[in-house]
């Protein structure tokens, strides 16, 4: 088909072109957000109910960290090839599979009789996820016209950041009232109406070249993170060498493959610009720190002081009130004098709350002992998430901001993998001991190199990223939504260049 003949929606630079206000603009925000809240939501409470299903499926702390972990390993590896298919296949079905995929995998979690069924229904709520995440901010840029795409990115990340925040005190409640398996349950009706809604009001949207889908640098990808995920966590384990070798070898076939292929999942041309290099290196360092420390963290509060998990997870508040509040100051401030000396004092100072966490001990008090740690936390995150990836963008043309905000998310979602899967390991925290025994050995340990990687992520902004140019105008949503999903925390502003903020 000539592209002159193609409709609307699938020729560059036009959409359906939605204005703002009108019934099925808000019926498409309405949809978005119910379709990305259910993955901020699941992201936000399972960490809380960790001790929870270990008491019910009698799950190590291995078991654990491989709930986390196996929904990391496919969203990460299949993040990129999901916005793929959404721009090939329309994004709107792919976000409807997405949802289907991804509740569906949700009930099994809610049924799981063994760790081992959780595991991998995890895992399957990942390859729903990867489908979702891409599509909510790329569903909203291909069908609101221009002028007024902005405001609907600002609407969706308001409405987003409240799911967000509303996930510890929901979560929490349901676990402790009733049973951590209806955090997962509930996301059936919320995907319920989602799919109704998008499928009611939602335009479809296709790109107007579609490239081949790079399923092999997929499956390379997902066996690299499987194999080395493995091998960091089964410690000991007859098959744990076999696992890493098969994962390093995958890897380097991986970056061998995405060199050679014509249509490359992740082009690593893109890395060339020492600007993406250094503010992506310095989202390893960041989320990988956050990864183990919430992790880390939620696990401490409940085994060793005692916290329910509610208690749990109202205790960061203070960290999403923090965010809320400070991350479009900070994302301002980057433009006028530059993002490195925010990308440099923010994880440092976030470094520090990570040391305060690290001295938490049975029979502190939260307001002497934790809360400190929340704010400090909260603080350094608020300084760093808006101007790091505003960076990511900015070093990268136009045209390539969807590719650069994909990679800078799953880079997010692999640190927090591998810091979760590892950390533990090199602190001393053996997988079968008891929890509240094996948190005794090594959590101190563990924050404290959580924090030296934290602090690792400013000094190479300082190093690599450049001061002296602010960044380019960007419109800066929700920064608890920000902190979760890089590739969702910024787009490229309207093309009259002026930055909207909520």
């Amino acid at each position: 088909m000539n592209l002159a003949d193609a409709p609307a929606a699938d020729r560059p630079g036009e959409g359906p072109g939605l204005r703002y206000g009108t019934p099925q603009a808000w019926w498409t925000i309405v949809a978005v957000v119910l379709g990305s809240g259910i993955v901020f939501l699941d992201g936000t409470v399972v960490n809380v109910a960790l001790p929870a299903i270990g008491s019910d499926l009698g799950t190590t702390l291995g078991g654990m960290q491989w709930t986390v972990n196996a929904y990391l390993v496919t969203l990460s590896s299949l993040l990129l090839l999901g916005g793929s298919m959404g721009d090939q296949f329309g994004r709107r079905r792919v976000f409807v599979a997405g949802l289907l995929v991804f509740t569906a995998a949700s009930v099994l979690c809610g049924l799981a009789p063994s760790t081992g069924f959780l595991v991998a229904a995890r895992a399957l709520q990942g390859v729903g996820g990867a489908l979702l995440v891409p599509g909510s901010l790329s569903i909203l840029a291909a069908t609101f016209h221009p002028d007024d795409r902005a405001r609907a990115i600002g609407a969706w990340s308001g409405m987003a950041g409240v799911t967000s925040s509303l996930g510890p005190f929901l979560g929490g409640w349901l676990i402790d009232a009733f049973t951590w398996r209806l955090i997962f349950v509930i996301n059936v009706p919320l995907a319920a109406i989602a799919i109704a809604v998008t499928v009611r009001h939602v335009p479809e949207t296709r790109a107007p070249v579609r490239a081949p889908l790079d399923l092999t640098g997929a499956a390379l990808i997902t066996v690299a993170l499987g194999g080395i995920s493995y091998a960091a966590i089964e410690q000991g384990a007859p098959a744990q060498w076999p696992a890493a070798a098969a994962g390093v070898v995958a890897l380097g076939a991986f970056l061998v493959w995405e060199r050679r292929t014509a249509h490359p999942m992740l082009p690593l041309d893109v890395f060339r610009s020492r600007q993406f290099s250094g503010a992506n290196l310095t989202t390893f360092a960041v989320y990988a720190a956050l990864g183990a420390a919430f992790f880390l963290v939620t696990l401490r509060l409940q085994i060793s002081l005692g916290y329910s998990a509610l208690e749990a997870g109202v205790s960061f508040f203070p960290f999403t009130l923090l965010m809320l509040w400070l991350s479009p100051k900070a994302g301002q401030l980057s433009q006028r004098i530059g993002p490195r000396l925010p990308m440099t004092v923010g994880p440092l100072v976030a470094a520090t709350g990570m040391l305060v966490f690290s001295r938490i001990a049975p029979g502190d008090r939260y307001v002497t002992s934790v809360l400190p740690a929340v704010v400090l936390f909260g603080l350094g995150m608020a300084i760093t998430v808006a101007p790091l990836t505003a960076t990511v963008l900015s070093s990268v043309s136009d045209a390539m901001t969807g590719v650069a905000s994909g990679v800078n998310n799953a880079v997010s979602r692999l640190a927090g993998l591998l810091a979760v899967a590892v950390l533990p390991a090199v602190a001393g925290i053996a997988i079968d001991d008891s929890l509240g025994a094996a948190l005794d050995e090594g959590y101190a340990t563990a924050l404290r190199l959580s924090a030296v990687l934290c602090a690792a992520g400013g000094l190479i902004a300082l190093a690599a990223v450049r001061g002296a140019s602010p960044t380019r105008a960007v419109v800066h949503p929700s920064p608890q939504v920000a902190c979760g999903d890089p590739c969702l925390a910024e787009v490229t502003a309207p093309p009259t260049g002026r930055a909207g903020h909520r």
